[in-house]
């Protein structure tokens, strides 16, 4: 008979550094919070092709606690894989998603977990206390984040790149149908849920280590949400093409006016080929705004590549 109740996920590479502190306060946490006969805990790890000893480590947790798992890839496929590929484990009515790299403190979880139980489908970490300890080249690029998702999803949300979140099971069964390999997990969760509430977490400095997010993959991770969840750079393409063609169409007109107008002024012929060029350079980057519409969605429905390769699933027996 399955009696977990809360299951926390946690995306793993080279953290081993990380990893012992972590499992002495989150298996403290779960252990003062959550040990309940009838509604236990479980921990799932994802080793995400690491190259240093964390898999290693997160073996000797697991034949050490039989709650623990650890999912292991057959190579680096990224945080949102990592936790799509222990979602699909997962036994728990509610699932906790926590990074390794201590930032959220796992003392915090109860707090999610509490909002949850108030009737909540989702439930998000607000970092408090982040411009103390993050740099401007982390918090810029996350405020950038956080306004394209808020006006992409229209769920309006402070902190969308806090990875502590809690989700009821049905959230998550609903994102393992999705196929799609790219996908910003928040702002999926947030299209299947009903009631969404934000919660003030604590924020610290690494414990250590370094991130994995470096400019690349914050871009990337940006393309994704963009391509994932909206038509909008297909469909602003569209827009300038108008502009374009309406200004080109304009000046064309202007210059039709000044040959009648002024019959014996001289109009160089460049200008006439510019106007025209403008108009069905315009033109043609509606046709393209068009085609693209049509190509992006037909591009959102038949993804149906593999996210990630699962080589080995780790549990004591």
């Amino acid at each position: 008979m399955n009696n977990t109740y809360l299951s926390v996920v946690i995306p793993i590479f080279n953290e081993e550094e990380n990893i012992p502190t972590l499992w002495e306060r989150l298996s403290k946490t779960l252990q003062e919070n959550f040990s309940n006969p009838e509604r236990d805990w479980e921990v799932v790890f994802t080793d995400d092709g690491s190259r240093d000893r964390s898999l290693e480590m997160l073996q000797a947790i697991a034949n050490q606690e039989p709650r623990v798992s650890v999912v292991e890839f057959n190579r680096n496929y990224g945080q949102h894989s990592a936790i799509f590929g222990a979602f699909a484990i997962v036994a728990g009515e509610v699932i906790v998603t926590l990074d390794a790299d201590l930032q959220n403190p796992p003392e915090e979880i109860p707090k999610l977990v509490a909002k949850i139980e108030e009737g909540y489908d989702v439930v998000g970490g607000w970092r408090q206390g982040r411009m103390d300890n993050d740099s401007l080249f982390r918090t810029l690029p996350s405020k950038i984040v956080n306004a394209v998702t808020r006006k992409t999803t229209g769920v309006k949300l402070n902190d969308y790149g806090c990875m502590l979140r809690a989700y009821r099971r049905e959230i998550v069964d609903a994102m393992l149908q999705c196929k799609e390999r790219s996908s910003f997990i928040p702002a999926l969760a947030n299209s299947f849920a009903k009631r969404i509430a934000e919660v003030p977490v604590a924020h610290a400095e690494r414990a250590a280590g370094t991130s994995k997010y470096g400019i690349w993959k914050l871009i990337n991770l940006q393309f994704d949400l963009l391509t994932s969840f909206s038509l909008l750079p297909l469909q602003m393409l569209t827009v300038v093409g108008i502009l374009i063609a309406i200004l080109g169409f304009i000046l064309f007109v202007g210059l039709l006016t000044y040959r009648f107008v002024h019959p014996e002024g001289t109009v160089g012929g460049v200008f006439s080929l510019f106007a025209i060029l403008f108009f069905f350079v315009g033109c043609q980057f509606i046709a393209f705004g068009l085609l693209g519409e049509y190509i992006g969605r037909i591009y959102q429905e038949v993804r149906d590549r593999p996210r990630f390769v699962v080589k080995r699933i780790h549990k004591q027996l």
